[in-house]
């Protein structure tokens, strides 16, 4: 729904090394991370995620760890239309976040 329906989209759950591997290649930070999304085209994406780096971060966001995948997954989303941190962005996951109750 938030992609639309002609969307490509590739979910992979992967270890901590993994994702510290790709934000260091891709993002050069080197640290692991919760979430990464990667823009392929109009039409398709990858989003990664890492869940004992998301049990960790879903602490200091207040939610419980399966709200906190549900949050990350719309966050990638909404990065893969095109959008970075800042408030319009925020307020398009603020919008997806009460649709689907998350």
């Amino acid at each position: 729904m938030i992609l639309g329906h002609d969307y490509e989209l590739s979910v992979a759950i992967v270890t901590k090394k993994t994702i510290h591997n790709l934000n260091k290649k891709w993002r050069n930070k080197d640290t692991p991370t919760d979430i990464l999304s990667f823009y392929i085209s109009n039409n398709e994406g990858e989003i990664y995620i890492c869940p004992s780096e998301a049990r960790k971060e879903a602490h200091k966001f207040e939610r419980s760890f399966d709200n906190f995948i549900a949050f990350l997954f719309i966050h990638g989303l909404v990065h893969l239309k095109g959008y970075d941190h800042g408030a319009i962005m925020e307020s398009i996951e603020t919008k997806f976040r009460n649709k689907f109750k998350v």
